[in-house]
């Protein structure tokens, strides 16, 4: 059958992201027999008349469309991404009779309503590369792909969903060939690292995640020997700015420390991030092999340094683990994110000053602070009951496309953004989600790609801040 996969993700804030999930399910569907071809619309000046013409060329049988996120999980400045679906499903229906199947990770988040929004035939939910061509040989044969595992639907009884996960590393690769796929150069060209996934699930209860929604709660691990293998392969072919993208990536603790030898092994010349630490598994054991291994940036989710906050969250480490992890990255070479969510449940004045005073003491200057003001509510999650019980959250879960998000009621939103300001202000190391937005970030990814500036980039941002502040455009 002829495939068309449509990548809708056009956000470049900070910046843009390689599309991993779509391209392996291109290639897993072109391993079956089919015809593929995607249409990435984040660098296309006019995405619907690209659409149309795809459409004209390949007459597709099939329409897969990816959504990655449903919105920018801002609360100050929302931006709602699957509206613009409504545009892409019109296009497409008027263009051919083909089957629309929805994907990617949000559809995973609230299929439900995402189906009924876009009136979508079939939505796969997760494993695209393994489900997606089990629905296409269905459909091929016309017949109804209902008992697959990781297939949703509406029919007139209502919404369906066959829930299921399958081995997502036993098959052919992790690292598709993007060039195949995708315009790679401009990506790479605007600081983008090329995306490595070396696990799926997560065994964490945080109150707001949707992780174990998505991927499950059992850990199913790629072999470190493999990644390895891929690393040197990608260095061979030129890519040498590389991320892990799991949900966690020091957990398990030991495959962590297995990936990061292995790499080391194989001594490539590579630039390797991640963004997603455990501050309850970060030693300084761990974070030599990561140098050894060649990081150069990573980051540490933290929230808050705040027990009250912490355990109303439910992250499964204290504050004290939080202070040690600091003390850990002060040893060491490796620049750190650090990432905080202001307002969750439990947060209050006294806790608000409290996680600052941690950051403004304990984050060296290399190092920089993100301040996210409210959590994004989905529906699902215990953040959602828990919004409910103190009257936060009113609307009903099919509603909730729309970005909803909490903060906490013992909190005066002015007074947080007063708060977090000042803190900011002497401080040009700190950032909020305003800096991840500014309109002219895509452009000083180009401009400092070309003037020889490596990944991460928010490693320069006290400079980039004092430049803008010089400009009268500080944040």
């Amino acid at each position: 059958m002829n495939i068309l996969l449509i990548i809708t993700n056009r956000y470049r804030g900070p910046i843009p992201v390689i599309p991993l999930g779509a391209c392996l399910v291109a290639e897993s569907c072109e391993r079956a027999g089919h015809h593929v071809q995607i249409l990435d619309l984040m660098f296309e000046r006019d995405p619907l008349r690209a659409l149309g013409s795809v459409i004209d060329k390949i007459k597709p049988d099939v329409v897969g469309i990816s959504l990655r996120n449903i919105d920018n999980n801002d609360m100050q400045h929302p931006v709602a991404f699957y509206k613009d679906l409504t545009s892409l499903m019109e296009t497409v229906r008027g263009k051919t009779d083909a089957t629309v199947v929805l994907g990617g990770a949000a559809v995973g988040v609230m299929p439900e309503a995402l189906i009924r929004f876009t009136e979508a035939d079939w939505a796969v939910l997760g494993d695209g590369e393994i489900v997606f061509p089990k629905v296409l040989d269905m459909l091929s044969k016309n017949m109804i792909p209902k008992d697959i595992a990781g297939v949703a639907w509406i029919e007139e009884t209502g919404f369906r969903i066959n829930t299921g996960f399958v081995d997502r590393f036993s098959g052919n690769g992790l690292v598709p060939n993007f060039s195949r796929w995708i315009n790679l150069p401009a990506y790479i060209s605007r600081f983008s690292p090329v995306p490595i996934q070396t696990k799926l699930g997560c065994h964490f209860k945080c109150v707001y995640c949707t992780y174990r929604k998505i991927e499950g709660q059992d850990y199913r691990l790629c072999d470190p020997q493999a990644i390895g293998g891929e690393i040197m392969d990608l260095e061979k072919s030129g890519l040498r700015d590389v991320e892990f993208v799991d949900n966690v990536f020091n957990s398990p603790y030991d495959h962590a420390i297995a990936l990061c030898d292995a790499i080391a092994k194989v001594r490539a010349n590579v630039r390797l991030q991640t963004v997603e630490l455990n501050p309850y598994f970060v030693d300084d054991n761990l974070i030599g092999a990561m140098e050894q291994a060649g990081f150069v940036g990573i980051g540490i989710t933290v929230e808050s340094a705040a027990d009250p906050v912490l355990d109303r969250l439910k992250k499964g480490y204290t504050a004290r683990d939080v202070f040690k992890s600091s003390e850990v990255i002060q040893r060491h070479r490796i620049p750190c994110l650090w990432v905080f969510m202001f307002g969750g449940p439990g947060e209050t004045e006294e806790t608000v000053l409290e996680t600052l005073r941690f950051a403004e003491k304990s984050i060296g200057q290399r190092d920089v602070a993100l301040f996210m003001i409210g959590i994004r509510i989905y529906p699902g999650t215990e953040l959602e009951n828990i919004a409910r019980i103190e009257g936060v959250l009113t609307l009903p879960a099919y509603e909730m496309l729309e970005p909803v998000f909490y903060l906490s009621p013992s909190i005066n939103k002015e007074w947080l953004l007063k708060k977090v300001h000042n803190s900011m202000a002497t401080h040009m190391n700190f950032i909020n989600p305003n800096a991840i937005s500014l309109p002219f970030l895509p452009a000083i990814n180009f401009v400092g790609y070309r003037l020889g500036v490596r990944p991460p980039l928010w490693k320069n941002t006290r400079y980039i801040r004092r430049g803008l502040k010089w400009l009268g455009m500080d944040l």
